[in-house]
This record gives structure tokens, C-alpha cells and sequence, in this order.
């Protein structure tokens, strides 16, 4: 296939992430998935290059790429169950209170 196709695909998911984390503004789990589905997008960056120019470097940062996503999983998971336990919601308009 085309590179072309390769990066409209990733075009299309990277819009489509950045269109949830700006329209969803309220909902946090959306928000969360839509930075995941970036993430995907970078990966597939990160391999498309590695195989047009025949270098390992773009696959071994694509190894790299779940890790980064499943520790701000887990730390965004901590940080909703936290808010939750200590509210009772995790709705955004309330995240003004948060000050340290």
C-alpha cells in the first residue's frame, strides 16, 4: 500500500481523538479514551515510518508507546476513583475546586 493511505488513517484517528477531547469536554473517561486513540495514532506513525526507512528505532518507540498509555490509564483511573470517593462526581465543571 500507499504511505499515503497509511498516514490518512492516522490523520483521521488523531482528528478524531482531538474532536473528542474538544467536544466532551465533561465527561473525563471520553476525554481519557480520545488521548488513547492519539496515542494509537502516533504508534502507527512511529511504525510506518520505521518501515519506509528500513530502521528499527521507529518500531522499538512504538514498544514504547502501551507502556506510556497503560501508566496514564492507571493513573487517570486513581485520579477518577479518587475524585469520586472524595465528591461524588467526576463531572469537570467541579474540577475549579481543586486547588492546592
Amino acid at each position: 500500500m500507499d504511505l499515503l493511505k497509511y498516514f490518512t488513517f492516522s490523520m483521521i484517528i488523531s482528528l478524531l481523538g482531538l474532536r473528542g477531547i474538544l467536544l466532551n469536554r465533561r465527561n473525563l473517561p471520553i476525554m481519557s479514551m480520545s488521548i488513547e486513540s492519539m496515542f494509537l495514532a502516533v504508534n502507527s506513525n512511529f511504525l510506518v515510518f520505521s518501515i519506509s526507512l528500513d530502521d528499527m528505532m521507529g518500531q522499538s518507540f512504538a514498544s514504547l508507546v502501551p507502556t506510556v498509555a497503560a501508566a496514564e490509564s492507571a493513573i487517570g483511573s486513581a485520579i477518577f476513583v479518587m475524585t469520586f470517593r472524595v465528591r461524588g462526581t467526576i463531572a469537570v465543571e467541579s474540577r475549579n475546586c481543586i486547588q492546592g
